[in-house]
């Protein structure tokens, strides 16, 4: 009888604790959003978030959240739960304004790129962040890699008891790609702005951003590849007399034409082409992403394996030719 009723005791203190946990991981989250800044900025790291159509989800200040693209009706609704009135899209890709609307939220869309975050494009967000009706959502498309940077921008503008050494961890705990070293420079570079200086910025914040055309983005492309075909011709061997940085990392080359790839198939107006020209698109971000894989492990082990390197290369130069061929300088309308 004893026994039973230790048994009873321990259940029923087992099931307390456990209330007692969720109870203590809500508090927390309502804490940090009603002022728990300072708490969130001592533990080193930001809250992270578990919300149904929402992903890589992250409460960086009391007034901020990173994460990825709302994924339907069920990730607006998550937004409207966590209290988010402003969503920031730094996506390539147009936001979905309509659906937001519908459930009473303000989108706006400032995008940007993985090579880095220009100053004027980083005093837009952080005015965006600062006056618009918060709470706010940031995200990119994964929540990964230019969300958390232009997150950590942000809160170094707006928060001057905010360390670098605070948001870098940040991105980390995001999953934000070490190798993508121009995300990495932004808040590194960083000079902090002036409530003076912010003020001056023009508040206008569109809902969806003039992206430049495929056609640029083809140049972009074309550019990135000129540089790992010259790193192609010389082996795959730093020459120690070119002095132009952007020659000097073929695995950085490698990684930004891939996500170049992968960028132009989410376009709408690639979306619209025939699927043979998002299956090129696909392949060539696949070798891409394979070769610079290749060159990265080849820095880390010093032991280049140059077949496959160059296999990879010419997977990439064969996408290129036949998306060429076939697509190029011809209208949409002539497209099989």
């Amino acid at each position: 009888m004893m026994q039973m009723s230790g048994f009873r005791i321990f259940f029923t203190l087992t099931l307390l604790q456990v209330a007692s946990g969720c109870q203590q991981q809500d508090r927390v989250v309502d804490n940090a959003a009603t002022g728990g800044d300072d708490a969130i900025r001592k533990a080193n790291a930001a809250l992270k978030i578990e919300k149904e159509g929402l992903h890589n989800v992250y409460q960086i200040t009391s007034t901020l959240f990173s994460g990825s693209s709302p994924e339907g009706d069920i990730g607006f609704r998550s937004l409207q739960e966590l209290g988010i009135e402003t969503i920031i899209s730094v996506d390539g890709a147009r936001p979905d304004v309509d659906r937001a609307h519908q459930f009473g939220l303000q989108y706006v869309h400032l995008p940007v790129g993985y090579e880095g975050i220009s100053r004027p494009q980083t005093l837009r967000l952080a005015r965006a962040v600062r006056d618009l009706p918060g709470p706010v959502y940031l995200h990119c498309h994964h929540g990964k890699h230019r969300g958390p940077a232009a997150a950590a921008a942000v809160q170094l503008c707006l928060d001057e008891n905010c360390t670098v050494e605070h948001v870098i961890a940040v991105m980390k705990q995001a999953g934000t790609d070490p190798h993508y070293s121009g995300l990495y420079a932004v808040p590194r570079l960083l000079i902090r702005p002036t409530p003076v200086e912010l003020d001056q910025v023009p508040a206008e914040f569109p809902e969806v951003a003039d992206v430049s055309g495929l056609a640029q983005l083809m140049v972009e492309i074309d550019a990135r590849w000129d540089r790992l075909k010259k790193a192609y011709d010389a082996g795959w061997v730093r020459d120690p007399s070119d002095h132009d940085p952007s020659d000097h990392d073929p695995p950085h080359e490698a990684l930004m034409l891939a996500e170049h790839f992968r960028e132009a198939n989410r376009r709408q107006d690639v979306q619209d082409r025939p699927a043979l020209f998002q299956e090129v698109l696909i392949k060539a971000d696949e070798a891409a992403v394979a070769l610079g894989t290749t060159l990265r492990l080849a820095r880390e082990t010093e032991s280049l394996d140059r077949e496959l390197a160059d296999q990879s290369f010419q997977r990439i130069k064969v996408s290129c030719v036949n998306c060429h061929e076939k697509y190029r300088d011809i209208s949409q309308g002539d497209e099989k």
